[in-house]
């Protein structure tokens, strides 16, 4: 009973730990709705949907044609072009640039760092008003793009690829389980095939979608 009478005190003393408190509350008990089971089902997960990222791009509409969560500081244009995988979510992480004019999939479990550009389309030589076509970018399962890392047009990384920080990608890999890096990126070492071993989380979302709803999502609503 002395720990209430010492809170209770606190809060006489100081008036704004009750609105501290009572908005303590009120979060809580509004995370526990139905609605916001995913922030709930995430939270162990590499991409957690916290509720400030839920805030941020569907309350403030930043990041709002997004279905999976992104920084504030992050841009994505043609979100509808961009294939998302289980716990995926390009520019996730700090000043992300993610340029998918023409179509970009990246696998399940494929994290992204900061500072990342993902750039799907060039310029016309003469008229840079004019996007060229180029095929997709493929990037596999449990990869890993470190900070700063430019993946360019038409680049495939195969599953287990790992992106040195500061690597212009400009070439494909798509065997995959390996390490490349520099600029222009090259292959540096083979990963151990027998060491890359698939895991799955217990709660798998594409971004805010619920995995097992993802392909009716899909269909209805990407171009990818």
């Amino acid at each position: 009973m002395s720990r209430y009478r010492n809170l209770l005190r606190k809060l006489l003393r100081n008036p704004f730990l009750v609105f501290y408190y009572f908005f303590r509350i009120i979060g809580w008990l509004i995370l526990k709705l139905p609605f916001f089971r995913f922030i709930r089902e995430t939270a162990k997960s590499e991409t957690a949907i916290t509720f400030s990222y839920w805030f941020t791009q569907r309350v403030l509409r930043i990041n709002a044609s997004a279905y999976w969560p992104m920084h504030y500081s992050s841009i994505v244009s043609y979100s509808k072009n961009v294939y998302a995988g289980i716990e995926t979510c390009p520019g996730y992480n700090p000043g992300c640039y993610v340029h998918a004019v023409n179509k970009i999939y990246i696998g399940d479990y494929t994290q992204i760092g900061p500072n990342v550009g993902l750039m799907s389309g060039n310029h016309d030589l003469y008229d840079y008003r004019i996007q060229t076509a180029a095929r997709p970018i493929r990037i596999g399962k449990h990869c890993w793009i470190g900070m700063g890392a430019v993946i360019l047009p038409e680049v495939e990384l195969g599953d287990f690829t790992i992106v040195g920080a500061g690597s212009i990608v400009t070439k494909s890999f798509p065997e995959g389980r390996c390490v490349i890096a520099g600029n222009p990126a090259k292959k540096i070492k083979d990963l151990d095939a027998a060491r890359c071993v698939p895991f799955m989380t217990e709660n798998p979302y594409n971004g805010y979608v619920p995995h097992q709803q993802f392909e009716v999502y899909r269909k209805a609503n990407l171009n990818v």
